[in-house]
């Protein structure tokens, strides 16, 4: 049995796919996506435009004329890992331009690579358009490039982002996400649902939505109204949410809902998420970091545990199948004995479903780099395995309860040995686990939503079988 590894990036987004056949002397771009979802949009959303100008899209460095490196910045060992996909495209291919959240600070970059071509920074997609011409001039063909209303997707047919906003108004200490980004900007309602629509007549299952604060949608608009189709909907995650779960049947669409924080509003999501002719999954996915009062005050984050456990309950009583799934930072300075132990006892309390962790690194800019007591790394690493073991023994748990229940799952993909790798309702893309069918899968495709029989269960992920006919 595979299992899902307990040091899962949660900040991953899923790799990329790439097809299509190249018409003799178009010009072709390279992309390599790194970081989070939100990231992934911005590369789809570049790509999109370059496919309008006539470019050809390749994941080969020696087929490209030149490679976009879009880059991750948020964690030290997340920019090492941008530089060294951007050495490697330069060696591999030569003509590089970098754009992303490492982008923000361009000499960072230079400074270890000064023979790219441009460095922009994040969502300026007119610069890096720009840096593109530059480098390799468009040559369209409008009798033959065609682009399809959805715009290009780097992810699987079934599953799609839908990024509803971008920035963060909150000023958490270990976080620079404000300095690369700016503050919130929420696109207007209808543009969104605009979107989604589009993406589910294309044939799209499930919609992942995504922002900095997902809950916080629509702040800086004041909430404003805008016409969509025979009413009028606000800009506003509540009306966002009802809206995007009627443009599909619940048993032929998900809505999941990523990045939210628990301000006392989310609890009008979660009748949407207990409806059961809504397509709002009953699942969240809420950064909680922390759960001891005075760690969370050094974070500088908008929270309280006590309350939050309050709120949980509030939501476990409306929507009992609810999955919660977020992330920790273990080893933040300062954090005691007392504190770490305050966070297992807090897990204890919570039961949440999915779970991944964080040792806390410095990053360039942000304000926590200055506080005191900071852990030694080997305490760090001794916390982050007390930490998932704990979680591991939750997750462990709450799955084996489920051996014998029926689930609706979505297929991700099935290999050359017929073995299906799905997902349940519970389980986002990439950050949590799989449900696997060995046998019987002959009349499966990829992105189908089938119902399963679980029969076996695992640390992170489940095993079923098709019901027989």
């Amino acid at each position: 049995m595979s299992q899902n590894p307990p040091a899962l990036r949660p900040d991953l987004a899923p790799k990329p796919l790439f097809d299509g056949p190249r018409r003799d002397g178009q010009p072709t771009i390279g992309m390599v996506s790194l970081g989070c979802p939100k990231a992934l949009v911005d590369s789809e959303r570049i790509l999109t435009r370059l496919r309008a100008e006539g470019y050809q899209i390749s994941a080969d460095y020696s087929g490209a004329d030149a490679v976009i490196v879009n880059t991750c910045g948020f964690l030290d060992s997340a920019k090492a890992e941008s530089l060294e996909a951007i050495g490697e495209a330069l060696q591999e291919n030569g003509k590089v331009l970098v754009t992303g959240c490492l982008g923000a600070d361009p000499e960072y970059i230079t400074g270890v690579h000064p023979k790219v071509l441009a460095v922009t920074g994040p969502h300026q997609y007119e610069q890096v358009l720009d840096a593109v011409h530059a480098a390799v001039p468009p040559s369209p063909d409008p009798f033959v490039d065609l682009l399809p209303a959805t715009g290009v997707s780097l992810t699987p047919r079934h599953f799609s982002y839908l990024k509803i906003s971008e920035g963060c108004n909150h000023a958490c200490k270990f976080c620079i996400i404000p300095d690369m980004r700016g503050k919130l900007q929420s696109r207007p309602v209808h543009a969104v649902l605009r979107e989604a629509e589009k993406l589910v007549e294309a044939g799209v299952k499930e919609l992942l939505v995504i922002s900095q604060d997902t809950s916080a949608y629509g702040l800086d608009r004041r909430y404003e109204a805008f016409p969509w189709k025979d009413r009028e909907v606000r800009s506003h995650i509540t009306d966002l949410a009802r809206e995007l779960g009627q443009l599909g049947a619940a048993d032929d669409l998900w809505v999941r809902l990523h990045y939210v924080y628990p301000y006392p509003h989310v609890r009008e999501l979660i009748p949407l998420m207990a409806d059961a002719g809504n397509a709002v999954l009953p699942y969240l996915d809420i950064p909680f970091q922390h759960a001891h009062p005075d760690t969370l005050k050094r974070m500088a984050r908008p929270a309280a545990s006590a309350k939050v456990l309050d709120e949980i309950a509030a939501w476990r009583a409306m929507a009992p199948d609810i999955t919660l799934r977020s992330t920790f930072i273990v080893g933040y300075p300062g954090e005691t004995e007392e504190e770490f132990q305050y966070l297992l006892d807090w897990m204890d309390e919570a039961q949440l479903d999915r779970v991944g962790c964080f040792q806390y690194e410095n990053v360039d800019g942000a304000r926590s780099n200055a506080l005191a007591d900071h852990v030694a790394p080997e305490l760090k690493q001794e916390r982050w395995e007390r930490f998932m073991e704990k979680a591991q023994a939750i997750s462990e748990a709450k799955l084996e309860a489920k051996v014998g229940t029926v689930q609706q799952v979505i297929v991700d993909d099935i290999d050359e040995d017929g073995i299906a790798t799905c997902r349940t309702k519970a389980d986002a893309p990439e950050i949590d686990g799989n449900l696997f069918i060995d046998e019987g899968t002959e009349g499966l495709s990829v992105g189908d939503l089938v119902t399963v029989e679980v029969d076996e269960a695992g640390e992170y992920d489940l095993w079923g079988c098709l019901p027989k006919k």
